[in-house]
């Protein structure tokens, strides 16, 4: 796709956020083999791996996922037998999610998966710039994460 550079969608940063998520989405889609897994439900498996028990509120603030778009994604996967949640003793309306043995099997064979689809979408990226993307999205999603909890 050739680009005029004064266009203003070419240098539009959401535009172009949009743009590359759906690019790294379709790369994501090609790769990943494990049974219908999305993008948002690896980082609910990789999540709740690395916070066994943690609840849905954590897995909120930690996935960035909104409250109920995760709730949905908790239950499809609890429904696919890759999650379990309980409520917890210390707040009976919240659940603590814990992956099962099908979860840990699917996370097991998606991780190698998702590994190569991070590694296709940095080669586009000579090796010296790629430390510095990741380190800039990572200041923009915490810069704009803090601006919106404010707002």
């Amino acid at each position: 796709m050739k680009r005029d550079t004064n266009d203003r969608l070419a240098r539009s940063p959401i535009h172009l956020l949009h743009r590359a998520g759906q690019c790294a989405g379709d790369i994501f889609h090609s790769e990943m083999k494990v049974d219908g897994l999305t993008p948002r439900q690896l980082a609910v498996l990789v999540t709740v791996s690395q916070n066994e028990g943690l609840s849905q509120t954590g897995l909120v603030e930690r996935t960035g996922i909104d409250r109920s778009t995760l709730a949905d994604i908790v239950r499809r996967m609890q429904r696919k037998g890759l999650l379990q949640r309980r409520r917890t003793k210390e707040d009976a309306r919240a659940y603590a999610v814990k992956l099962t043995d099908e979860g840990r099997k699917a996370l097991r064979t998606a991780e190698p998966l998702a590994r190569k689809v991070d590694d296709r979408i940095l080669d586009a990226l000579p090796d010296r710039q790629r430390d510095q993307f990741i380190n800039g999205l990572m200041a923009i999603v915490d810069t704009l994460q803090k601006l919106s909890v404010q707002a």
